[in-house]
């Protein structure tokens, strides 16, 4: 069973964070679909200790967002505590989540995100810190990945350090960063998990390949997940949180919708983007979710390129008015992979990182240098 304080997460479904995508406006949309926990966009430790403003920006939740979840990324122990007793102390939020699963390169040669659980030490210090800082009055979990490659794995280890020190629930991607999002999720690796963090109780949710309702109970049924966490199976789909809350209820799923609900569901992203943001800003920020929301639908080059550049609502609406509205939803085509399917690659690390799982004087000064980063996320 999952839980933030009171709130029973029911259904233990959780939307992964997500860079660009996860703000106030689509964890909206999302919340209006069905029940779950509903993360922010990554914040940087470093940044949020500096106040940048992007960042404060990050860790501000709309007035009846409840309950309020913040992911933290960092790299080093006092930074990360030193952000978290900020969270707690200003309340901004009801649930710390940590990234060690970024597998990005910028990340990762840092020595930062599915990089770090090599570092055992360090990832040991920087969770248990971390939970001594909010000293229970908020719940905090991790987020990781199966290791660096199928050579340098470190879940089952890092996993049994972060249930020691005491966190809610632990999630596995079943890939590993070489893998990026490329190939299949080994589910298999989620199951490995649960049964080696039984004795601790410790939750453990399973993240990867979630593309409908019936992929959630399957990964469920297989590894004994005790929720489930979900990133690219709902960009351009946030109804799949009300698939998820059908699947889970035991209820009849509801289907895919057709074309005229999807461009209405669009619409009414970018209405929440734009009272956010401003016109600019959040017509700007949509066209990233176009390609999404219309993949397997016939939409005219002549339309399609434009929303690509979309300036206004008033635009928007001349595009959309276009579509032709009356075609069901491609099943085959949108249920699919979507979002970022780059495959196997070397993943980028500080030099000599895989020499020792103990943290070098080299290893310290690149990881210091990852801690100056003040992007806001």
């Amino acid at each position: 069973m999952l839980s933030v304080g009171d709130r029973i997460i029911d259904p233990p479904v959780v939307l992964a964070p997500m860079a660009g995508i996860t703000n106030r406006a689509f964890r909206r949309l999302c919340r209006e679909q069905g029940a779950g926990l509903y993360v922010s966009e990554m914040v940087t430790s470093r940044a949020l200790i500096e106040r940048n403003e992007a960042t404060m920006d990050l860790v501000t939740f709309a007035p009846d967002e409840s309950p309020r979840s913040v992911q933290l990324y960092g790299v080093d122990p006092q930074v990360m505590a030193a952000a978290a007793r900020i969270i707690i102390d200003e309340d901004r939020a009801d649930h710390i989540d940590m990234n060690f699963g970024c597998p990005v390169p910028k990340v990762t040669r840092k020595g930062g995100g599915s990089a770090l659980p090599w570092k055992r030490d360090l990832f040991r210090e920087i969770v248990e810190r971390v939970v001594e800082a909010v000293d229970g009055k908020v719940p905090v979990s991790v987020k990781m990945r199966k290791g660096i490659d199928d050579t340098h794995l470190t879940y089952l280890e890092a996993g049994e350090s972060a249930a020691r020190a005491g966190v809610a629930w632990v999630a596995l991607h079943g890939r590993t960063a070489a893998q990026m999002y490329g190939g299949k999720a080994d589910w298999q690796a989620i199951a490995n998990l649960k049964e080696h963090l039984r004795q601790w109780n410790t939750p453990v949710l399973g993240n990867g390949d979630i593309w409908t309702g019936a992929d959630a109970l399957a990964m469920i049924a297989q590894t004994g997940a005790d929720g489930v966490v979900v990133g690219r199976g709902c960009l351009g789909r946030p109804w799949l949180f009300a698939q998820l809350t059908a699947a889970f209820q035991g209820e009849p799923l509801p289907p895919e919708p057709r074309l005229d609900v999807v461009l209405a569901t669009l619409r009414r992203h970018t209405e929440l983007l734009v009272e956010d943001y401003g016109e600019f800003k959040g017509c700007r920020d949509i066209r990233k979710h176009m390609a999404w929301y219309l993949k397997g639908f016939r939409v005219p080059h002549t339309v399609r390129e434009p929303l690509g550049k979309v300036v206004s609502l008033a635009e928007l609406d001349a595009l959309l008015a276009q579509i032709n509205p009356e075609q069901d939803f491609n099943s085959e085509v949108g249920t699919g992979p979507r979002g970022r399917t780059s495959g196997e690659r070397r993943p980028a690390l500080p030099d000599g990182w895989l020499e020792s799982c103990d943290l070098t004087e080299s290893d310290r000064l690149n990881v210091s240098v990852a801690e100056f980063s003040t992007s806001g996320g």
